[in-house]
């Protein structure tokens, strides 16, 4: 696939998953009130589409990050720090009206597929220009599948997801 070729992938793409229940963009922010910061929150940025790697919006192309679900706060013991500052997001996903249990999708970024086509720009993210083909990494130590196959393959599985998938 050619990068001149994604813009026209992501219109199929949107248009198939026209139905499809989106999820939740968040970024985290820390509110302040007379200059003293508040509890942090996420508001909400955009609704997408889950496809790996991708995260597709109605305009725009983003590279996942982490993914929590909004809880209420409440006191619990950790055994990690890193436990810690996960129910931190999933607290402030709450703080920020979002109803427990909900995924939302955190630390994103979004992607300028019109800066793919030029030479400076071999890797943005989990896209990438291999040798005039666009192609996605789908993990960080994981090889690079050829994009359209990639985005194809991700939205017929949010359209017709596997049995007890959910």
């Amino acid at each position: 696939m050619r990068t001149a070729d994604l813009p026209d992938l992501l219109v199929w793409a949107r248009a198939e998953l026209a139905a499809a229940p989106r999820e939740l963009l968040g970024e985290v922010v820390t509110p302040r009130m007379l200059g003293i910061p508040r509890s942090p929150r996420v508001v909400l940025r955009d609704e997408v589409w889950h496809l790996g790697v991708l995260l597709l919006g109605a305009a725009d192309l983003y590279a996942t990050g982490e993914i929590v679900r909004s809880r209420e706060p409440a006191r619990r013991g950790y055994t990690a720090e890193s436990q810690r500052a996960r129910a931190g997001l999933a607290e402030a996903a709450f703080r920020g009206g979002i109803l427990p249990g909900t995924a939302v999708h955190l630390g994103w970024r979004r992607l300028d597929v019109s800066s793919l086509s030029e030479p400076t720009s071999a890797e943005m993210g989990p896209l990438a220009v291999i040798d005039g083909a666009l192609r996605v990494r789908w993990s960080t130590s994981g090889g690079y599948a050829d994009a359209e196959t990639y985005v194809r393959e991700r939205v017929e599985l949010v359209r017709h997801p596997p049995q007890g998938a959910t």
